[in-house]
């Protein structure tokens, strides 16, 4: 199995392999579209497209990412777009920080694939930071997605909405979507692809 550690995010960034789209995630824009701008922590942040996109709607965001090379570019990017002021970028190994109690009114992670045996206790310490009457969103690929799994991702690190959402401590929560979205994806022949994420988003009572 592929270990996504440290060194591996940043021989992915300095070799141009991981770009900033300038676009941020679908799941995100549609099921962040009726919340009021407040505090933010987008986790595994990457170059920073959510966290960007967040903060040029009035969101005051933390970035987090394992690579400091993605950061950096985060912060430029930021900058670029006149919302550094509104960005705050945090270098963590989300598999072992823990981030401030009650402190987000959003908490989001897209695409952060924690193997099985952590998932429960990263999502547990996310859940964790969002204030009440605030959302947890996550996205991530569903095991559904044949694909991405056909072409060396370890299923190990999928799970279901359904499953995620059954790791958040019973009664704290209301569940608002937890399921498989379908989309379609791009191969790297430019082809389109159908593929689906896994997606939970709930409201801390």
């Amino acid at each position: 199995m592929t270990l996504y550690d440290e060194a591996w995010w940043e021989e992915r960034y300095a070799h141009g392999h991981t770009q900033w789209s300038g676009r941020p995630n679908d799941v995100l824009v549609a099921e962040t579209a009726d919340l009021t701008p407040g505090t933010a922590l987008d986790v595994g942040c990457g170059t920073g497209g959510d966290a960007i996109w967040l903060a040029g709607r009035g969101w005051q965001v933390t970035g987090v990412d394992l690579s400091r090379t993605a950061l950096g570019r985060a912060a430029a990017a930021a900058a670029e777009a006149l919302l550094a002021h509104r960005t705050t970028w945090q270098y963590a190994d989300v598999t072992t920080w823990t981030p401030p109690p009650d402190a987000f009114d959003l908490v989001t992670s897209a695409f952060l694939h924690v193997p099985a045996g952590g998932r429960d206790d990263v999502l547990a310490r996310l859940a964790a930071a969002v204030a009440p009457g605030g959302t947890l969103l996550v996205a991530q690929h569903d095991p559904s997605d044949l694909h991405t799994v056909r072409h060396g991702q370890d299923p190990d690190l999928f799970a279901t909405g359904e499953q995620l959402a059954a790791a958040l401590p019973a009664g704290e929560w209301e569940v608002l979507v937890a399921e498989a979205r379908p989309r379609l994806g791009r191969s790297h022949e430019g082809e389109d692809l159908p593929m689906a994420d896994a997606v939970l988003k709930a409201r801390k009572r």
